[in-house]
């Protein structure tokens, strides 16, 4: 376990500095090596959990909240096949899918990022590291997974969607399947990636292994299809 920064707002400053625009090489390059270290505490923290698949959503649902319990279904499925459960490690959906995940005795792993406010590791965790960076973060939850579950979410989950189809898209990382969950909540979203097809702004072929749906059931059965048993993945002995 990577122990917590010492004060979240100074790392929120150090990229917003990062970010206004050129800087001294001097001040570019201690950034630089602010970031390795932050890739380092993560690939410490990451190496030896096995394979992950890695659950999307907002931190703002509570446990009473209907995708909250879903989250929670989906986490415990997905150890069932095999696989650690990786999230960004805060409240909310993550909260779910790693709970799911430590109640059925499956591998629960957070890649939480320190923020000023909001985001703090939840307790179903038995692994986390804490990130300074968004882009750094985004890159291990990524790195480490051979599906992605996309649960209803802001702007942070829309976000990590499409970082991780255009990824699938480029040949950056393999097709590991993505799924959609809450039809209804993403129907907006749904009908625009549609549009795209039809306007040829990305190919048909480019949704292939994006299932939508709101069953769980469904989920699992996906990834397991496209995930364990395309990669020829073997469940490891307890």
């Amino acid at each position: 376990m990577i122990n917590k920064p010492n004060t979240n707002e100074n790392y929120s400053q150090s990229e917003r500095r990062f970010l206004e625009g050129p800087r001294s090489r001097l001040k570019e390059f201690l950034f630089t090596l602010k970031v390795i270290k932050d890739f380092i505490n993560g690939f410490r923290a990451l190496h030896f959990v096995g394979p992950c698949v890695t659950v999307f959503g907002s931190a703002r649902f509570d446990e009473n909240h209907f995708y909250y319990q879903k989250a929670k279904e989906i986490g415990a499925g997905i150890t069932e096949l095999g696989f650690a459960v990786l999230t960004g490690g805060g409240p909310g959906i993550m909260e779910a899918a790693n709970r799911g995940a430590f109640e059925n005795n499956g591998r629960s792993i957070g890649c939480n990022v320190v923020l000023p406010h909001e985001q703090k590791e939840n307790p179903y965790l038995h692994k986390w590291v804490n990130i300074r960076y968004f882009f750094v973060r985004k890159t291990l939850l990524i790195k480490y997974s051979y599906a992605f579950v996309i649960m209803p979410g802001g702007w942070g989950t829309m976000d990590e969607l499409f970082e991780a189809l255009t990824l699938i898209q480029t040949g950056k990382i393999k097709n590991f399947p993505v799924v959609i969950f809450g039809k209804e909540y993403w129907k907006n979203l749904i009908e625009l990636m549609d549009d795209m097809v039809k306007k040829e702004t990305i190919s048909a072929p480019d949704l292939d292994l994006l299932l939508i749906t709101d069953s769980v059931e469904e989920t699992i059965a996906h990834i397991k299809k496209y995930s364990v048993q395309k990669f020829e993945l073997k469940k490891a002995k307890n």
